[in-house]
């Protein structure tokens, strides 16, 4: 049994968050019961900050045995389509998470359209003929009160008739809205009449066009997790002015429940609680930014990897493991943060050293031959998978006469402490001999196109007395026996540290050098096998995952990390 000292310690460690649902359920509240939401908007593939609030979501269910819904917002048909809904479910699924029910906002819309009318009918709303800009300039500051709309006081059925006007196929988009009547001297200024439905002609991915006239968020959202028994709507920090009109909305639907007319509803309050977004250095969140660069081509489709989304983060490497051990060591707090790219991609080599396949490649080659090593001759060395895991086995990696290395492994005239391949200095190929440098072979231009060694024989890696000490290990494959690949390698997508807070535009901010592709790489055979998801570690070089994009006749890999972070000290 813990000591008290061992439950107050883990009691420390769980998020404010998790302090108010224990909060809730040691007072008794909702008998008991834990229900949390996921509720994205289909209109836009899901990114890193989306990760965070599916982790606390869904993170919260798990820890107190309840259950976390996904919930369409699809109350916005110009914006959503099916592909995103596909896309979603695929990324929350990705990230190891399962959901209780798949909801989506549409499925209350009749639900919703009677509140409202009750409402309109209450005197609780009215239908406002007003431009946006005559609306907008109305709304006061938050210091001086605003000015009320002339049709707050039309008469009920004359609202009724408009209301139903707004959806019909006839009626033109922002003719009219429906605003709720609240206080336009509320010091928040979201209780100054706010807008409940708005006219949008376009075709809904589920309803068709059985609807013209649709809610806002602010309307449909604490409706929808009331209808749905959701105990605690957690969400990001920018709702926090947005609670007391959540809390209003929900007060009213019980009075409208409590009447009669409807007896389906739960008796229930969600418990309304907001933590800080996610946000990373070099990169934007924002949706309608992630949607130019897709729109104007500046980046190649959601799932490319320098993007911010999941998908782009899963073609480039990363393991869903990495992403939920990021976020959990950043923590949730009540203030916004910006938090540095190094520290997710930490996360992502801490994980990846745990399960990535060590294979050869050689990015930038030079042909090595071993000149007194037997023309035709072919030998299997024993390559470990994975050093930090021993059921990984093991796999073969043929050496030959003819070798590639990388051409930043020698140096003709090297400094001292230059630990690699110079003349008369030894190096051992890993997993193979120990070999001496004998000479270089140069073209015309001066340029190196073969260097020269003579192997010791007796050197052969796992051999008795063969390890004597030298001081460089380097990698190689057969020329005989590799695969040509296209490498791609990815750096930060914008120039500077913060792009949404520059208020230049932040497309004149993009990195000109986030993408390299380097055409002339090899791979030994055994890698160019392994294309369906598995992470690799080349070995001295870093972590890559085969793209999509590959076929048995070209591979291609993308770059996930480094092994080390060189981004920081390359930018100090």
């Amino acid at each position: 049994m813990a000591n008290k000292e061992e439950i107050n310690e883990e009691k420390k460690s769980i998020s404010f968050v998790e302090q108010f649902v224990e909060e809730d359920l040691a007072n008794g509240k909702n008998g008991g019961k834990i229900q949390t939401r996921f509720p994205p908007e289909p209109n836009g593939y899901l990114h890193i900050g989306h990760a965070k609030a599916i982790c606390m979501d869904f993170g919260v269910a798990e820890t107190y045995n309840g259950v976390c819904n996904l919930r369409f917002d699809d109350t916005n048909p110009s914006k959503e389509n099916n592909e995103y809904v596909e896309n979603i479910l695929n990324d929350i699924k990705w990230l190891g998470f399962k959901w209780g029910n798949i909801y989506y906002a549409s499925d209350y819309f009749e639900k919703l359209w009677d509140f409202a009318v009750w409402m309109i009918k209450k005197g609780y709303a009215y239908v406002d003929q007003q431009t946006s800009e005559d609306i907008a300039s109305q709304k006061g500051t938050p210091t001086t009160p605003g000015t009320p709309s002339p049709f707050r006081d039309r008469p009920v059925e004359e609202n009724l008739d408009l209301f139903e006007k707004m959806n019909t196929p006839e009626a033109v988009e922002g003719s009219m809205v429906l605003r709720a009547k609240l206080d336009m001297a509320n010091p928040n200024m979201h209780f100054r009449d706010p807008i409940m439905y708005r006219i949008i002609q376009t075709s809904h991915h589920r309803t068709g066009t059985k609807w013209h006239c649709y809610p806002m968020y602010d309307f449909a959202h604490g409706q929808s997790d009331y209808f749905e028994g959701v105990t605690h709507s957690i969400c990001t920090l920018e709702f926090v002015p947005h609670r007391p009109l959540y809390d209003k909305f929900v007060d009213l639907l019980k009075e409208y429940d409590e009447t009669g007319i409807k007896g389906d509803m739960h008796d229930n309050r969600p418990r309304q609680i907001e933590f800080n977004r996610l946000n990373l250095t070099y990169t934007v969140m924002s949706k309608r930014k992630l949607h130019t660069l897709v729109d104007e081509n500046l980046v190649n489709g959601w799932d490319d990897p320098r993007m911010p989304t999941l998908c782009g983060m899963r073609r480039r490497g990363y393991s869903p493991e990495s992403i939920r051990m990021f976020i959990n060591s950043i923590g949730y707090t009540k203030f916004d943060a910006l938090n540095d790219m190094a520290l997710l991609e930490a996360s992502v080599r801490e994980d990846l050293n745990k399960k990535a396949i060590r294979v050869s490649a050689v990015l930038d080659p030079v042909k090595l031959v071993i000149t007194n090593y037997p023309d035709n001759q072919t030998e299997e060395m024993d390559a470990i998978n994975n050093p930090e895991n021993e059921t990984a086995g093991s796999h073969k990696i043929i050496f030959t006469k003819n070798l590639w290395i990388e051409r930043a492994d020698f140096m003709e005239d090297a400094p001292k402490k230059f630990f690699r391949m110079t003349p008369g200095k030894e190096v051992r190929l890993k997993n193979a001999y120990i070999i001496k440098c004998t000479g270089c072979t140069k073209d015309a231009e001066g340029n190196i196109v073969e260097i020269q060694a003579e192997y010791d024989p007796e050197s052969k890696s796992g051999m008795e007395g063969a390890n004597r000490k030298v001081k460089g290990t380097l990698h190689w494959v057969s020329v005989d026996h590799c695969q040509k690949a296209e490498i791609r390698e990815y750096d930060r997508l914008f120039n500077i540290e913060n792009p949404s807070a520059d208020e230049r535009d932040f497309r004149e901010l993009l990195n000109p050098d986030s993408l390299k592709i380097y055409n002339n790489c090899y791979v030994e055979n055994y890698a160019a096998t392994l294309l369906h998801g598995e992470y690799l570690q080349f070995q001295r070089t870093g972590y890559f995952i085969a793209d999509p994009d590959s076929t048995t006749e070209h591979v291609v890999y993308n770059k996930t990390v480094g092994l080390k972070d060189t981004w920081a000290k390359q930018n100090k």
